[in-house]
């Protein structure tokens, strides 16, 4: 079996809003065995002790080739060049090789009523035992619904422009112009701030109306007619506190979807708002 997990880890902050990278790492272990971890929100130079996130998981995770995209990268508010920047973004982390990684800024249409920050879209090929596979993570929006339907529509754009590389490969060349797989079975994974049945969601799950595989919720695929199990506001014990719900997903690839097998969110985390959820698929991918 091949395991993905997914999770916004909120900057792995605590139960009381402290950091905590190690809380991140021993929230990973419940899960038995993961060949890739896609996170979310990932943060360095923001907390009172600027710890560098990205280096702090790298360092933990040894056996994993690390992966990052930044989404914010912003001066210090004290300036000088000695300080540290600010940034928060995504990364991978894999047990398999990388053959490719690709880092695609997606649109952030203005929308002066509402804030926002610029989101990136993280996408590695994967050299696996059965094959090449394609991630991509992702974590879209949250307050602009204009600019959340924007990066939908990028991240669909990526999805055929895959399927045209991976059916077409590039001519070879020397150095950088050196072709490079690009796999066509896929999945997409993260925070998507949208919830099942929205706008936003169907217009994930649309087809290409030509021969691009389109996305497949994974929860359909593995729970078929069952509501989605939410992953945000399990512990979220104020008096108004919404009821718990689904803003984190993995999407698989027509083509890889047959190869779903279980799915499990993991409700214990106390830290994030947001659940690590899983996925399997069968394995050999070829």
């Amino acid at each position: 079996m091949f395991t993905l997990v997914t999770w916004n880890i909120q900057s792995g902050r605590d139960p009381d809003g402290r950091p905590d990278i190690g809380r991140v790492v021993t929230g990973l272990d419940r899960f038995a065995h993961h060949d890739v971890v896609c996170l979310q929100e990932v943060a360095s130079g923001f907390d009172p002790d600027r710890e560098d996130q990205f280096a702090a998981l790298r360092a933990a995770l040894p056996t994993h080739v690390p992966a990052l995209a930044f989404a914010c990268d912003i001066a210090a508010p004290d300036g000088g060049a000695a300080a540290p920047r600010r940034r928060q973004g995504s990364m991978i982390l894999s047990r398999h090789p990388l053959l490719q990684v690709l880092r695609h800024s997606l649109p952030w249409p203005a929308d002066p009523a509402v804030p926002s920050m610029p989101r990136v879209a993280l996408e590695v090929t994967l050299a696996t035992p059965g094959g090449a596979l394609r991630i991509i993570t992702t974590d879209l929006e949250r307050f602009s619904r204009q600019q959340r339907l924007a990066q939908v529509e990028r991240l669909r754009e990526l999805q055929r422009e895959a399927r045209a590389h991976a059916a077409h490969p590039r001519c070879d060349g020397a150095g950088a112009f050196a072709a490079v797989a690009r796999a066509a079975p896929a999945l997409l994974a993260g925070d998507f701030n949208m919830l099942p049945g929205s706008p936003e969601h169907g217009r994930m799950l649309a087809p290409f109306g030509d021969d691009t595989p389109p996305w497949r919720d994974c929860w359909h695929l593995v729970q078929p007619g069952r509501r989605h199990a939410p992953t945000v506001g399990l512990h979220d014990l104020r008096p108004d506190a919404a009821p718990p719900f689904t803003f984190d997903y993995v999407f698989a690839s027509a083509d890889l979807a047959p190869r779903v097998r279980r799915m499990r969110v993991d409700a214990s985390e106390q830290g994030s708002a947001h659940q690590a959820l899983s996925i399997e698929l069968d394995w050999p991918l070829a």
